[in-house]
């Protein structure tokens, strides 16, 4: 499968200084990775997560409330997961607080 021509421009581009990604904290360019290889595994369809992620974006624009790229990146791809039934929700939240339970400075 080939790479995803990601956005430059629009809604779904990514945060970017001279031409690089930037990532403000490691968990963002780790949710990058991750959905890179899921979509490279053939997943998923690029147009696919790129519409719940311009989704998600405009829902939190629409709601006029404080808001992060790669928090909305997150959101789209447990939207995505979810609806493919590769990650159900209850799933994904027993293993969100797990992990929100493990002891400060702990590297998830």
């Amino acid at each position: 499968m080939t790479a995803p021509t990601l956005d430059t421009t629009g809604p779904a581009a990514p945060p970017r200084k001279n031409g690089e990604l930037v990532f403000e904290a490691p968990w963002e360019s780790r949710i990058f990775g991750v959905t890179m290889a899921l979509y490279g595994a053939g997943h998923f369809a690029w147009e696919d997560f790129r519409a719940r992620l311009i989704a998600e974006i405009a829902e939190r624009e629409r709601r006029d409330v404080p808001w992060s790229y790669y928090a909305c990146w997150a959101a789209a791809l447990e939207r995505l997961l979810a609806a493919k039934n590769l990650c159900p929700t209850p799933e994904l939240d027993q293993r969100e607080r797990e992990l929100a339970h493990r002891p400060p400075g702990h590297d998830h």
